[in-house]
């Protein structure tokens, strides 16, 4: 189920995209699970289909959702391997930033201003 809060300052792609990966991240969305098309969510949701369209492509440019044409979008199998992903590239900005000489502090604070960036 997916809802939209239209008093959050999060966008509504960004809510919808976030709400499907974490279905996704936590099964209820399992592998193979075909997604409703671009226009029924945009319906169910009462928002624009750019909107939803939007959340699908940056999933899929995250490689978790693939789109088999006329056949619909589909839940990856790409996508179980994203925390290990993130792990990995956590691992390097580690690496990157003590090299770097840059304390625990400030590395986090520079993930958090990304993050927040990102969220905008």
């Amino acid at each position: 189920m997916i809802s939209i809060d239209a008093d959050s300052p999060v966008p509504p792609f960004e809510q919808v995209r976030t709400t499907l990966a974490q279905q996704m991240a936590d099964r209820t969305l399992p592998v193979g699970t075909r997604l409703p098309t671009v226009r029924a969510l945009a319906a169910e949701l009462g928002i624009a289909v750019n909107t939803v369209a939007r959340a699908y492509r940056e999933l899929e440019a995250a490689g978790l959702v693939e789109t088999r044409g006329r056949a619909g979008t589909f839940v990856s199998a790409a996508g179980n391997q994203r925390l290990s992903l993130a792990q990995d590239a956590a691992a390097r900005y580690a690496q990157t930033v003590r090299a770097l000489g840059i304390g625990r502090g400030e590395a986090l604070e520079i993930v958090s201003a990304a993050l927040r960036s990102r969220e905008s």
